[in-house]
């Protein structure tokens, strides 16, 4: 594809003609893509009081989770494919809107399905992060392109860990659930006026029309791929209706595929997802994924678990999970800083297969040592530093082969391969942790545990693998678009694969 508007950047003429621009819009990405990131974990610890006070069964009351997940996949690729179309900033904005109006109904619910109708609105906002890196590109100079990437990608394990500290504070306060959304609500409507007001969308347009047929399809395919990974466990694996569920992901898929390949302005090139470049990305984003969320889910109920009662854990609060959590949260920033200079030395992809080594590397710690409180502060240092460095090289490994118009769907879909690899990670701990238990009790055994930070550790090192195949094929490319933030050709509008 030729022909894409020059950038600010080469207009200027000088790479970094505008600092003090970039960076003002670097800070309101950043800060809009932790609120998102906050609300994604904000209701993980209020799952069992939420239980209580619907009088409603745990598999339930988990949609209130999984609708945020749901929404988000489906809403990702429209979204990010809009952003290409009709502008970056607007879609973020909207996806900030989206947010603040799913808060004040989560706010406002007195009953369980309004409040999953809100939390799916919230989850449509999960789109701002591949767009806020699909802006990056198209505005930052190309030797901070890594740098930015790696700070707005930062921000979904920040925003995780604030949003259980949140959480935490005021469970400790209170048994109701709607001060949380309200302050939810409160810090997504300052982040739409910083970006609304910092904010610089200098990118072009792909322009064309809207493929409904492709987005109708996509929607359909993805709600019944996740829905019947998500209860899975609930349902049973072999039960009529997770089994018809994948049927009819696989007939939409089908029906999917033929579409995109036929329509002139498709809503997702196949390229940018199975492509020789983008298959290795879209692999390690759905390991990663995995790895990330299994994290949330696994040291919340093991940080929570009474040692005279199970034998396990640390009896700690919702609260302490977050605390727990914080050296994550300061590896993360520190290290996704660092990730560009990493990247020039080596390439993105062995910056990336670095990063998933430590990830793979805090989980076979907890399974080796768990008992003590450093076990859990170092797990949390070690993956915060995996996390940090990883996804600041994956951002740029995701757009880095694509034409400057696409790079917002091509981001979406990585962004969507990583919610699957979420969704994933959660059908398999649950399975585990639900089919060990102590005789007598519900409560999951410290092998059950031990298993899930076996199988994710590996989940992790298979992403190492990956990434160190995908530059293994492309080593002369790899430490080019290390060193310029991607290469020049298709900075200016170059083909794509």
């Amino acid at each position: 594809m030729t022909g894409v508007p020059t950038t600010a950047r080469e207009t200027a003429g000088h790479p970094a003609a505008h600092p003090p621009r970039t960076g003002r819009t670097l800070l309101a990405l950043a800060a809009a893509g932790m609120v998102v990131s906050v609300q994604q974990t904000l209701v993980l610890p209020l799952l069992p009081q939420l239980g209580r006070a619907f009088d409603a069964p745990i598999t339930d009351v988990t949609w209130v989770f999984t609708a945020s997940l749901l929404a988000g996949a489906v809403a990702t690729p429209l979204l990010t494919r809009f952003g290409d179309m009709y502008g970056k900033k607007r879609m973020i904005l909207l996806a900030l809107g989206l947010l603040v109006t799913g808060s004040v109904i989560c706010a406002l619910s007195g009953s369980l399905p309004v409040l999953i109708a809100g939390r799916a609105v919230q989850g449509m906002s999960s789109s701002l992060i591949p767009l806020a890196i699909g802006m990056i590109r198209d505005t930052f100079p190309r030797e901070r392109i890594i740098m930015a990437i790696g700070i707005v990608s930062a921000t979904m394990g920040v925003g995780g860990s604030a949003g259980m500290i949140v959480t935490g504070l005021i469970a400790d306060r209170t048994t109701s659930h709607h001060p949380v959304f309200w302050i939810a609500a409160a810090i997504a409507a300052a982040a739409l006026v910083l970006v609304a007001a910092a904010a610089r969308d200098v990118g072009g347009r792909s322009g064309g029309r809207p493929d409904y047929a492709g987005a109708a399809l996509l929607g359909g395919l993805l709600f019944c791929l996740l829905l019947a990974i998500s209860e899975g466990n609930a349902w049973g694996w072999a039960s009529g209706g997770v089994l018809g569920l994948f049927a009819a992901a696989a007939v939409l898929g089908a029906a999917w595929v033929a579409t995109e390949l036929r329509v002139r302005a498709p809503l997702v090139r196949l390229a940018l997802l199975v492509g020789p470049r983008s298959l290795s990305a879209n692999l390690v984003s759905a390991l990663l994924g995995f790895s990330m969320f299994a994290a949330f889910t696994l040291i919340s109920g093991f940080v929570q678990a009474r040692p005279g009662v199970v034998g396990y854990g640390l009896d700690g609060s919702v609260l302490d999970v977050g605390l727990y959590m914080l050296p994550n949260t300061v590896t993360m920033l520190v290290f996704s800083t660092m990730a560009g200079r990493i990247a020039a030395r080596i390439g993105p992809a062995f910056t990336l297969a670095l990063g998933t080594v430590f990830v793979a590397l805090c989980y076979v710690w907890l399974a080796l040592s768990n008992s003590h409180v450093y076990d859990v502060l170092a797990f949390s240092s070690l993956q915060g530093t995996g996390f940090g460095i990883a996804y600041a090289a994956l951002g740029t490994l995701a757009v880095q082969h694509v034409p400057m118009d696409q790079s917002g769907i091509a981001s979406g879909i990585n962004s969507l391969v990583r919610v699957a690899g979420g969704s994933v990670a959660g059908a398999i701990t649950a399975s585990i942790l639900a089919g060990q238990v102590i005789p007598g009790t519900v409560e999951p055994t410290l092998d059950a545990y031990v298993l899930c930070f076996w199988v994710v550790a590996a989940g992790a090192a298979l992403a190492a693998v990956v990434a160190v195949v995908h530059g293994l094929r492309h080593p002369d490319q790899a430490l080019a678009d290390g060193r310029a933030g991607g290469p020049l050709r298709r900075m200016r509008g170059g083909a794509g694969p």
